[in-house]
């Protein structure tokens, strides 16, 4: 089974915000991402409104045909927004407001009964859950008891150390990995994942359900385009 590739927009939105107006087009490029194959659209709306705004979720719930997956921290608007719109997933994040971007994973144990109530939450919605975890077994292993469907694997000290040495930039992931296999929990991943480290990731991180690209997929379309850039993530996950 090849692992999905949801692409996060969320820097389409950073440039259109940059001048107002609606250049470039959002919904279009979420469309366009889906027509050229991506098996999922990713957000991350912030309190601040600095790259998706919330009006941006309601108007991709309309148009998004494949896997919506909505990321962000479950304030009590956040989660009014989530449970309205009623995506196909919510990753959990415990970013806070003034976050540039994700920069660490839940404490799952510590954050066990605020996480089950968030979780169960969303499942009375029929929203398939996930939390943001670094490449720790027992986060993924105390995952377990909140109940949640998946982990996200926080992927950015991979991609740090991946051109110092790639076997030990992989070690702790697929440990973590192989502990969410036994918890009989599914396993995504995300941040900083590239043409250059994507490949050897998914050919040896066992069960690999879904990898959640933006920044550097965003990056490379401007060389390559939009179609040519979501062909080549593609053929990495074959």
């Amino acid at each position: 089974m090849n692992t999905r590739l949801s692409v996060n927009i969320n820097k389409v939105a950073t440039i259109r915000n940059a001048r107002g107006g609606n250049m470039p087009d959002l919904i279009q490029v979420a469309k366009d991402c889906e027509r050229f194959g991506a098996q999922g659209i990713t957000v991350h709306p912030r309190p601040d409104g600095r790259h998706i705004k919330y009006q941006d979720v309601y108007d991709l719930k309309k148009i998004v045909t494949t896997e919506f997956n909505i990321e962000g921290y479950p304030s009590d608007s956040f989660m009014e927004l989530v449970t309205t719109v009623v995506p196909t997933q919510v990753t959990l994040v415990p970013d806070p407001p003034e976050a540039l971007t994700s920069n660490a994973g839940w404490d799952t144990l510590a954050n066990r009964e605020f996480l089950t109530n968030i979780i169960n939450r969303l499942h009375d919605k029929g929203i398939r859950t996930s939390i943001f975890v670094n490449a720790d077994p027992k986060m993924v292993a105390s995952a377990k008891d909140t109940g949640t469907d998946r982990v996200e694997l926080y992927t950015e000290s991979y991609a740090a150390n991946y051109l110092k040495d790639r076997e030990a930039a992989i070690r702790d992931f697929v440990i973590a990995a192989q502990e969410a296999e036994r918890q009989h929990i599914g396993l995504n991943a995300g941040h900083d994942l590239s043409l250059v480290n994507l490949k050897y990731f998914q050919e040896q991180i066992p069960g690999l359900l879904e990898v959640s690209i933006g920044h550097a997929l965003i990056c490379d379309a401007l060389y390559l385009g939009l179609q040519e850039t979501i062909r080549q993530y593609l053929q990495q996950l074959q």
